[in-house]
Parts: structure tokens; C-alpha cells; sequence
């Protein structure tokens, strides 16, 4: 897929002028690109969790039930014995080598390589950086670190194909935060989803196709897997279950599958409360029970492998498939840093900065 044409611009120079004599340099010009992820703790030991997770469940936008409810189930509950649970899952995915999450390592890589992609044309008026909603790299800290290096137009691209107020608004939220406390704000644009970009979409089923011919069985089923969100989300206006909708029945037109062979799912659900249905894990135990032996299940709406993917879907479930009788299994990879996965990052960013580059 071709890329739109961008003029190459000249290095910006040090901007002096005009300035009161005695003014320190400053650098203006220049064009921020911020992608945000949801994020990951710095470790996988009880403290470092809970930090996180209490970061995570304290914010509104993700658990919106009342304080007065919700405070003492999290901090008297929660937060004492969710912390080392989640540590040992974490732990079985943790990239050793650089002691972080997964979702670090693929988020700092796509902005690297977004960064030398876009450099080749826009010189280094263009300047890409990531952050996390929670934990590290804080998102105020970055935006601080793009104005530093004279941006003084920021492009906040959330990374996430299908809109919900859990993700991508919690993701905005704090960046306008940040700026909240600036006296002399950049202009800023918020890149929108981009769940039935042909872009996105055609590098998904590519990727797809391309894993299913590695493996040695055709499955029966692939199951669509997408991130859950209580029901009430939906009722109250949310468009994720809309946006979920549309990339799955996207996804099984290219693939000209009948539906009962392509199915959507959610995963992740927490708490008592009925979240978006069918369930990912009771559908995996329900057809493995009915006789299903051979299945492929994959995440679009996670433009990078994490927990929820590779310990959850490829190892949690693939557990309960198999325990019900199932004979072959495969979790297809997110398109992660993947030449396929920076260039639909790099469509919405080239899309969305026309005017300013």
C-alpha cells in the first residue's frame, strides 16, 4: 500500500528571533507524534503490581461505579491479594532480557521505527515519542519532552483500533491533563479510530492468513477476540461494541467465512457485573465440548501482544481448549512492530497530520 507523498523539510533551526535581547534559545516548529498504550508495571513482585493496578482500577473511566462502593472493595480486597496473582501471570510473559512488559517493548519499538520511517521524509520536523496511561512513560512527561524539543503542534494517536471511553478517552484525558498545567499550550490533534481503515483491516487478515499458512492444521473456527467492557458501557453510549462489530464483520468478509466458522468474542471481563457477550472463555470450553478439535483465535482490537493476549488467549485459554478435548490450537500474534503494524500506525499519522506536514 503506497503512502501519501510528503515534501522533505529542511532541519529547523534554533529560533532566536524575535526575542527580548537576554531571551534563552528556544525551538519551535516542529511537529509531536505522542502514541499512547495502555500500559504495564514496572515489575512483577507484589508492590510494584499493586501500584499499578491501583493506578489502573482507580480510574473513572474504567470502573465507574460509586467511590463509596468501590474504594473499599479495592483497596481492603483487591489490592491485597490481586497483586501477586497477577504478578505470576505477568511473569510468564515478561521480556527478561530488558526486565519489562511485552507492551513496552513493541510500543517503544513502534515509535523508533514510525519515527525513522517519517524522518525519511519530514527530516526532524516530525519527532515521535509513546507513553502509557499508566505507569511508565508517564504521558505528561513526554508531552514536557516534545515541547522541549520545540513542539509546538502535538499529534496524540491512542492506540487503539476500536474506540472506548476505558482506553482511548482515559488515554486523552490525561494528556489533556498535562496540559492543564501549561501555561503556553501546543495546538493538538487527537488521531480518531481506525477500525474499519481499510489499512488496518487488510493488514490484519494479510497477517492472518500469513500465520495460518505456518501452521500444520486448517482450524475449524477462528475466534475474534476482542477486549471486554461491562454492558452498561454500551447502554450508557459507548460505540466499542459498534466498533468491534464492524472490524469483525470486515475481517470475515475478506476471509468469506460463514459466521458460524468466524465468531467474535470478549475476553477480560471482571468483577460480578455481565460484560459484552459471548465470552471468549466460556466459548472456547463450549466448543471443545462440542466437538471441535482444531481452532485459531486472534486479538485486533490490541495493536500490541501483552497479558491479555499472550497469557490469557494463547495460554489460559488455550488450557481450557485443550483440557475439553481439543486437539490444535493457535493464538495468531497482534501485528505488534511488525513492517504490516507500522505502516497502518503510520497511514493514520501521515492521514491525520495533512496541513501540518
Amino acid at each position: 500500500m503506497s503512502t501519501p507523498a510528503v515534501t522533505p523539510q529542511r532541519p529547523l533551526p534554533i529560533v532566536t528571533s524575535p526575542r527580548p535581547p537576554g531571551h534563552p534559545p528556544v525551538r519551535s516548529g516542529r511537529i509531536g507524534v505522542l502514541l499512547m498504550n495502555l500500559g504495564t508495571p514496572e515489575a512483577t513482585s507484589y508492590w510494584p503490581m499493586r501500584r499499578y493496578l491501583k493506578e489502573f482500577l482507580s480510574d473513572r473511566r474504567v470502573i465507574e461505579k460509586s467511590r463509596l462502593v468501590w474504594w473499599p472493595v479495592l483497596n481492603l480486597i483487591i489490592l491485597s491479594t490481586r497483586p501477586s496473582r497477577k504478578g505470576r501471570d505477568y511473569d510468564t510473559v515478561w521480556n527478561k532480557e530488558l526486565n519489562e512488559g511485552p507492551l513496552k517493548t513493541i510500543t517503544r519499538s513502534q515509535a523508533e521505527q514510525l519515527g525513522a520511517a517519517l524522518e525519511e521524509v519530514a527530516g526532524d520536523r516530525v519527532v515521535v515519542d509513546w507513553a502509557m496511561r499508566y505507569g511508565l512513560p508517564r504521558t505528561k512527561d513526554r508531552i514536557a519532552s516534545l515541547l522541549d524539543q520545540g513542539c509546538d503542534r502535538i499529534l496524540l494517536v491512542p492506540l487503539y483500533p476500536q474506540y472506548c471511553a476505558a482506553t482511548s478517552a482515559t488515554a486523552c484525558d490525561q494528556a489533556f491533563r498535562a496540559l492543564m498545567d501549561m501555561r503556553w499550550q501546543p495546538a493538538v490533534r487527537v488521531a480518531p479510530p481506525y477500525y474499519d481503515d481499510p489499512a488496518y483491516v487488510d493488514a490484519i487478515v494479510a497477517s492472518m492468513k500469513a500465520e495460518l499458512a505456518k501452521l500444520t492444521f486448517e482450524p475449524e473456527v477462528i475466534l475474534v477476540s476482542f477486549h471486554g467492557i461491562p454492558k452498561e458501557y454500551l447502554l450508557k453510549g459507548d460505540p466499542y461494541f459498534c466498533h468491534c462489530s464492524k472490524t469483525w464483520r470486515l475481517m470475515r468478509e475478506a476471509f468469506g467465512w460463514p459466521e458460524d466458522r468466524f465468531r467474535m468474542t470478549f475476553q477480560s471481563r471482571f468483577g460480578p457485573d455481565e460484560w459484552l457477550q459471548p465470552y471468549t472463555d466460556e466459548t472456547v470450553k463450549s466448543m471443545a465440548a462440542a466437538g471441535i478439535k482444531r481452532l485459531a483465535v486472534v486479538a485486533p482490537g490490541f495493536s500490541a501482544d501483552c497479558l491479555e493476549t499472550l497469557e490469557e488467549l494463547d495460554g489460559e485459554n488455550r488450557h481450557y481448549f485443550e483440557a475439553g478435548g481439543g486437539e490444535h490450537f493457535a493464538y495468531l500474534p497482534c501485528l505488534n512492530d511488525s513492517a504490516a503494524g507500522i505502516q497502518v500506525i503510520r497511514s493514520v499519522v501521515e492521514r491525520e497530520l495533512a496541513g501540518w506536514i
